[in-house]
């Protein structure tokens, strides 16, 4: 590559060396000799970078269908040792597979495309459907939030009702949704994680998220933070029919 590199500056140097020559014949002989040299010296450096050029282009080869063997072996191990294995992606939508005491889990996951506040420090965040058609398990759907995510008070009476006069008043716990479109569906938090509050609405959030563009995710941290994390679903259908497949449990 280094000897392409310096062809231009070859070329540009023989042109000013015949341009510079005297009358002389002698001057003109030495010249022409010098010129016939240095195509002579060309088209053998031209043959050696050849095939130097084919040498590096069969290593490559060679590297590239070593890898794909490694690869092979890697996932195979890991499907064995029951780690998770991309084995689809659809748009913004990553498709698993995985291999549990029970049999094995298929699932699909994504991360926001945008967070807000923007500014608020927090773990990486992920939507996570997943199948575990040995457990009669479809459509589960779970948020991973990053931070740990509060749960509304049970009782009618909110803390700001309560707060003193004087002192500062505490920011109404408010709880976690997911919505697509028109259609909100509540969540129910737990530690970092959040999940659909009536498990039986899961089918129908899915359904939406096959249809929709996009995907709201809002939840207020213990501390008071209120956040919202907005997922693409460029993908999401073709992804869990991918998941439905895999994991179709016949």
């Amino acid at each position: 590559m280094i000897r392409f590199a310096f062809s231009p500056v070859l070329i540009a140097a023989a042109i000013f060396a015949v341009a510079a020559a005297g009358p002389a014949l002698a001057q003109q002989n030495s010249t022409g000799d010098d010129q016939q040299n240095s195509t002579s010296a060309d088209a053998k450096h031209k043959k050696t970078a050849a095939r130097e050029h084919s040498a590096k282009e069969k290593d490559k080869t060679a590297a590239r269908e070593h890898s794909a063997k490694e690869k092979d072996k890697t996932a195979e191990k890991d499907k064995a040792d029951g780690k998770p294995l991309l084995v689809a992606s659809f748009g913004d939508w990553g498709v698993y597979q995985s291999q549990a005491a029970k049999g094995r889990v298929c699932y699909t996951l994504a991360q926001p495309k945008n967070r807000e506040p923007a500014d608020l420090k927090r773990d990486p965040a992920y939507a996570f459907i997943s199948d575990r058609p040995a457990e009669g398990v479809r459509n589960e759907v779970s948020f991973i939030m990053g931070f740990d995510v509060a749960n509304p008070p049970e009782t009618a009476d909110e803390e700001g009702d309560k707060a003193e006069k004087g002192k500062k008043r505490k920011p109404v716990i408010k709880g976690a949704t997911a919505t697509v479109g028109d259609q909100t569906f509540d969540l129910l938090a737990k530690s970092a994680n959040l999940w659909v509050k009536n498990a039986a609405k899961e089918g129908q959030l899915v359904d939406e998220m096959k249809k929709g563009a996009k995907l709201e995710v809002r939840a207020m941290s213990k501390k008071g933070n209120l956040t919202t994390d907005t997922y693409s679903l460029a993908g999401f259908s073709q992804a869990m029919e991918r998941v439905l497949k895999d994991c179709s449990g016949k």
